[in-house]
This record gives C-alpha cells, structure tokens and sequence, in this order.
C-alpha cells in the first residue's frame, strides 16, 4: 500500500541553467509537507555545470 501522509517527493531544477544556453540541466529531488507549503518552493542550490548557487523551482 501507498503511504498515506503529507510528504512528498518534489523535483527541484535550476532556472538560470535554462537561461544559460549550456546543455544539460541541474536537478535536485527533496521532500516537502503539501500541507505546510502547498505552493511551488523556490531553494538556492548548488549547480555543478555553472558551479555557482543558483535558484532551483520545483517543477511537477
């Protein structure tokens, strides 16, 4: 069975990377209570192709 609760998984990716021209993306996966923050979250993380902090969006 499914686990039933408020946590679920979330793919985070790099908004300036897309900007960037470069190929490839950057991509996180993190947790999030959907009851505690049911809008889209924005995090600053690391990119390892710009190799700076950029802001990563979640996106599904």
């Amino acid at each position: 069975m499914a686990k039933k609760g408020n946590r679920v998984q979330v793919i985070m990716e790099c908004t300036e990377h897309k900007n960037s021209g470069m190929p490839g993306t950057s991509r996180y996966i993190t947790t999030k209570n959907r009851k505690n923050t049911p809008e889209r979250i924005e995090l600053k993380k690391f990119n390892p192709i710009l190799r700076k902090m950029t802001v990563h969006k979640e996106i599904k």
